[in-house]
């Protein structure tokens, strides 16, 4: 069931605390903030990429280090200081011209629920609060900033069908 909401996937959405970070703030003594982010994380959204799934961001969060990991990422999306996502999920739709059915989406509080709802496949770190753990069609086994957006991005891989073109490009 969940390998055909995966089959048309054409781009996922992330949140950043809590999904693409353990959800910690750093400040630095001169105010300067700083998140960590997955290498595996950043690895599978690359591997998403080069298969002609493209990858966004939907923040509540400003932070001049989003815009940084994106850049270094490619990722052309990204809304920041979206307080209500859903309209940011609703431009996107109308810039990408996708469908709620080629989506996918991963979460980890209710302000993200709005979206989780609308799209063909939601996903939760496991560490996600229990009401949006309950609205995911998947919850990953891996915590938020510890490997919950590769686990996704493997599975939409999977999904789609793909993975062992993938592997195959790093075989000897």
């Amino acid at each position: 069931m969940i390998n055909d909401k995966l089959a048309d996937i054409r781009l996922l959405l992330v949140d950043v605390d809590g999904v693409m970070t353990d959800g910690g703030i750093i400040y630095d003594g001169n105010g300067l903030e700083t998140k960590v982010f997955n290498v595996k994380d950043g690895h599978g959204i690359k591997m998403l990429q080069r298969h002609g799934i493209e990858v966004g961001i939907i923040t509540g969060r400003t932070s001049a280090v989003v815009d940084i990991r994106a850049r270094e990422l490619g990722i052309e999306l990204v809304y920041q200081g979206s307080l209500k996502k859903i309209d940011s999920y609703l431009d996107i739709k109308l810039k990408t011209g996708l469908t709620d059915n080629q989506i996918a989406y991963v979460g980890d509080d209710i302000i993200d629920v709005p979206v989780m709802r609308r799209v063909i496949f939601a996903a939760a770190p496991a560490d996600a609060l229990s009401e949006v753990r309950s609205v995911a069609h998947y919850v990953t086994s891996c915590a938020g900033g510890k490997g919950a957006v590769r686990e996704v991005c493997d599975l939409i891989l999977k999904g789609r069908g793909l993975w062992n073109e993938v592997v195959s490009r790093y075989e000897l």
